[in-house]
């Protein structure tokens, strides 16, 4: 069941959202695109990705989340199939639908799964179904490391993507059947005694997680978005150069399995604050250190924590408010997508002004890794202002 939902977010995720990273520098290379329309394609995508998330908020609950899936695997595999197509007009719908699809496959998958892993007493699984973004990053990546080696065009590679998505699609199909799983009863699965839980936060500590949570968004996403085209920037001609996207999809499979086992007593604040200052640094790394091991170390940083901080903000989200967590969880969701979709802008808008891409790659990363300076601090004062008396739920 876990494997299903991790190979079920790798479709969505790893292909349908984030296949486009490493196909870029190939667009890029044959002139189907500048880096301009690159970045608003991108943009696209995030857009779609918010609608999307909006979207699941209002869909009635009565609707099969197996059959929602099976849509949204399909949706990924033909919207992926239409990014082949010499019809450049039609991309930006399509990388919008693409997002949209994410978000939905995505909510769908966590529920469907989690649900399934409640029934069947193995919530401890959870985590690996959140491992199937890196999956999918990591595997786009790889091939589209061989497809740059033996140089095929950008078209042949969403082929390829398709096809890979569609032969994943196939594999998991059979698990995403039947009923929703029914909620397990309560004497089943009522936690042991624990402390008592805060009551919740006020409305300045709220707005302050939200207005922080939303720098995380907009901090990794110019690396998740221009990985491999900042790296021929700085590392032209290197062998190495479209391997750094798998390695940050690696370290966000490993992020995900990590996240579980940070002891509960650490302040999720304080953690949260560390895991931005830390995927700051990797964002910037490269701008002092512009050599393979400096990407390398950049890519895992980065990578790394983007799983963390969303399950830890969730985490927060729950303790801030307790008894109306879905709709603040649902208000930095958006949060989240808007600062996503601020950086391809900006980058594109840097690019423009400044004389050299270098320059421009330069300046978006600095003011992304400020962002999530800016939004440890912001947990540190959180911590010191409010301060709280209980371990992390």
């Amino acid at each position: 069941m876990a494997l299903a939902g991790s190979v079920s977010l790798a479709v969505a995720m790893g292909v349908g959202r984030f296949a486009f990273t490493p196909l870029l520098p190939m667009m890029l290379r044959d002139g189907t695109i500048d880096i301009a329309q690159g970045s608003w394609l991108a943009t696209a995508n995030y857009l779609g990705y918010l609608a999307g998330a909006l979207l699941c908020m209002v869909l009635p609950r009565s609707w099969s989340g197996a059959v929602m899936i099976r849509f949204g695997l399909i949706a990924t595999v033909l919207l992926t199939l239409g990014m082949a197509l010499p019809l450049p007009a039609l991309w930006p719908l399509l990388r919008f639908l693409a997002g949209v699809v994410s978000a939905v496959v995505f909510v769908f998958t966590a529920g469907w799964c989690l649900a399934r892993l409640a029934r069947l007493g193995a919530p401890a699984m959870a985590g690996a179904i959140f491992t199937g973004p890196g999956l999918g990053i990591a595997l786009s990546g790889l091939a589209a490391t061989v497809m740059v080696a033996v140089h095929w065009s950008a078209a042949t590679g969403w082929l390829v993507f398709a096809l890979l998505a569609a032969v994943l699609s196939v594999v998991v199909w059979p698990v995403f059947k039947g009923a929703d799983p029914a909620a397990p009863s309560a004497a089943a699965t009522a936690p042991p005694p624990a402390p008592p839980a805060p009551v919740g936060g006020g409305t300045a500590e709220m707005t302050v997680f939200t207005l922080a949570y939303g720098l995380a968004g907009f901090g990794y996403i110019i690396t998740a978005t221009f990985l491999p085209v900042i790296a021929r920037e700085a590392l032209p001609g290197s062998v190495w150069l479209d391997l750094f996207w798998p390695i940050l999809g690696l370290a966000v499979v490993a992020g995900a399995l990590l996240t579980t086992r940070v002891p509960t007593r650490f302040d999720t604040r304080l953690v949260l604050a560390v895991c931005y200052a830390i995927q700051g640094l990797g964002v910037i790394l490269t701008l002092f250190v512009s050599s393979l091991a400096g990407f390398i170390v950049s890519s895992a940083l980065v990578g790394l924590f983007i799983t963390s901080i969303s399950f830890f903000a969730m985490q927060e989200a729950r303790r801030l408010r307790p008894h109306h967590a879905a709709r603040f969880m649902g208000l930095l969701t958006a949060l989240y997508g808007i600062g996503q979709i601020a950086g391809p802008p900006l980058t594109a808008a840097l690019l423009a002004r400044l004389p050299s891409r270098a320059e421009g790659f330069g300046w978006s990363l600095g003011i992304a890794s400020a962002a999530l300076a800016a939004g440890a601090c912001l947990y540190v004062v959180m911590y010191v202002v409010w301060p709280r008396r209980t371990a992390r739920a």
